[in-house]
């Protein structure tokens, strides 16, 4: 099962940075250990790969989102606590968090493959609940890292699709993350990069 979050690591001069990704869980659901599948050519594996640590972030926060998956300086800046367990970063509106250390990685495919154990885990907010207008969001995000590989006529009629629970059901935030990424799409869909290259699995 791979469950949708937030992932923030540090390079060796302490930098932040912030990437949409999904964690790979087992049949049991234990956020013990978890399996990370990002880009090898990711800043957020580099990081990884460097630190050996991170920090897993399960959200409902859309907007910040829809703001990493196309690469830009999330506004407003996300409020930061230092990890007590690794040399990293906690995004205090998160829901819950995982301070992991990686323990082992292989590069040798598309996706890396990078193993990591949960050294520290907190609650900070409960979850809101299920919102269909945040799932959208989400697809949209995902959608938006894939505009370099995608036929372009096929995600702008996904997106057209996800746009109608957005409407339906969604608030000026959600609006605004949806905006932000079908603009994004509109302007690279078939022709531009993945930012980062660490999409969301």
């Amino acid at each position: 099962m791979i469950v949708e979050g937030i992932v923030t690591t540090v390079d060796g001069r302490g930098e932040v940075n912030i990437a949409p990704m999904g964690m790979t869980l087992g049949p049991d659901l234990d956020f013990a250990k978890f399996e990370l599948r990002p880009y090898p050519s990711s800043t957020t594996f580099r990081n990884m790969r460097s630190q050996g640590a991170g920090v897993f972030h399960v959200t409902d926060d859309v907007l910040l989102l829809a703001q990493t998956a196309i690469g830009l300086t999330p506004t407003p800046a996300p409020r930061l606590a230092q990890a007590e367990r690794i040399a990293g970063w906690v995004l205090l509106d998160c829901c819950r968090f995982y301070e992991f250390r990686v323990l082992g990685l292989d590069d040798s495919a598309a996706r890396a493959r990078v193993d990591v154990e949960t050294l520290r885990e907190g609650r900070l907010r409960d979850f809101l609940g299920f919102n269909r207008a945040r799932h959208a969001v989400l697809e949209a995000a995902i959608l938006a890292t894939r505009t370099a590989f995608l036929p372009r006529q096929d995600i702008l009629r996904d997106l057209e699709w996800l746009a109608v629970p957005v409407e339906k059901t969604g608030g000026a935030v959600e609006r605004a993350a949806f905006d932000l990424l079908r603009d994004h799409v509109t302007r690279n869909a078939g022709v531009g990069p993945i930012v980062d290259g660490a999409g969301v699995p």
